[in-house]
């Protein structure tokens, strides 16, 4: 994970096309400059990035499902919940799953896991689009380095 670099996912361990499902992992670095203002002496992961990771997980999967014929846009965050603080450290499970696709729109239920407990959960939202000029070499590169493109062979 490089908070700074909004890099949250560090591996995909598993994508289940029947279940529609995706699982990866994550580890909090012991640094970041994000932890110097969040919170100074008592640092946190912020909620919004711990969200943002469970979007990159939710985005990972529809990408992987579709065979990267287009790229999701977080749209909309609901029901998100945060059970848990999040330190320097801490091994993170990201779990998504496929609620609802079609239309131009996709609908993932996500949540995260430290040491088998729950973190946060959310229900995320994205606008299926085409890729923008150049970004799918980028997604593909990217997806290749957490281990996606291991798991969509046909990618």
């Amino acid at each position: 994970m490089r908070l700074e670099y909004f890099e949250m996912i560090d591996q995909v361990v598993s994508l289940d096309r029947d279940a529609k499902r995706i699982e990866a992992t994550s580890a909090v670095p012991q640094e970041s400059p994000v932890f110097e203002g969040h919170f100074p002496g008592h640092p946190l992961v912020p909620g919004v990035l711990l969200t943002e990771t469970m979007a990159q997980a939710s985005g990972y999967l529809v990408l992987g499902l579709m065979g990267f014929t287009h790229m999701p846009f977080l749209m909309a965050v609901d029901k998100a919940r945060f059970r848990s603080f999040v330190g320097p450290g801490t091994v993170l499970t990201i779990q998504a799953r496929l609620e609802h696709e079609g239309s131009g729109y996709a609908v993932t239920k996500a949540k995260i896991l430290a040491e088998g407990k729950p973190i946060c959960d959310a229900e995320l939202r994205f606008r299926i689009m085409p890729f923008p000029e150049g970004m799918d070499g980028q997604m593909r590169a990217q997806a290749k380095r957490i281990g996606l493109i291991r798991e969509a062979a046909d990618a």
